[in-house]
C-alpha cells in the first residue's frame, strides 16, 4: 500500500487512454483468472469484490454484519458485471462495468486533489501511476 495524491481527473483521463486503461483490465483480468478459461466465476471475482471493502469500517469502526447480508450484497456486485446473466463474467463484461466503476469513483472524488491509501496492484493506483509516467514524459 502506499500514499498518492488523485483527483477526478487522474481516473479520467486514464480510462480514457484506451490502451493503457485496456492493458490494465486484460492484466487484471488475467491475474483473477485464477484456472485461465477467459471467465470469471463468482468464487473468482469475489477476491476483487472483497477487495472493495464495502465491510470494513463505518466512520473507522468496525461493522458487524451478517453472513447472510455479506453474501446477498456480493452476489449483486457479481451480478452488476455478469451483464448477460449467464453465472460468469468476461473480458468484455469486466472492462464495460470496471469503467463504469472507475468514472463514478472519478465524479464522486471532483476535482480537488485528495491523499488516499491505495493497494499496490489496484486500477487506481495504475492510474496515479499512468498520470505521473505523462507528466514525466
Amino acid at each position: 500500500m502506499s500514499v498518492e495524491i488523485l483527483d477526478g481527473a487522474t481516473i479520467i483521463n486514464f480510462v480514457e487512454d484506451g490502451e493503457a486503461f485496456n492493458r490494465s483490465i486484460e492484466d487484471h483480468f488475467a491475474h483473477l483468472d485464477t484456472n485461465h478459461d477467459g471467465i470469471l466465476s463468482y468464487g473468482e471475482m469475489l477476491k476483487e469484490l472483497k477487495s472493495l471493502r464495502v465491510f470494513d469500517t463505518h466512520f473507522g469502526i468496525d461493522v458487524k454484519v451478517e453472513p447472510e447480508e455479506i453474501n446477498t450484497i456480493y452476489g449483486a456486485l457479481f451480478l452488476q458485471f455478469d451483464h448477460d446473466l449467464n453465472g460468469t463474467v468476461d473480458i468484455e463484461e469486466f472492462k464495460v462495468e470496471t469503467k463504469n466503476m472507475m468514472l463514478a469513483v472519478a465524479n464522486g472524488l471532483g476535482f480537488l486533489p485528495i491523499q488516499m491509501v491505495l493497494e499496490e496492484d489496484s486500477l487506481l493506483k495504475k492510474a496515479v501511476e499512468w498520470e505521473f509516467a505523462n507528466i514525466v514524459a
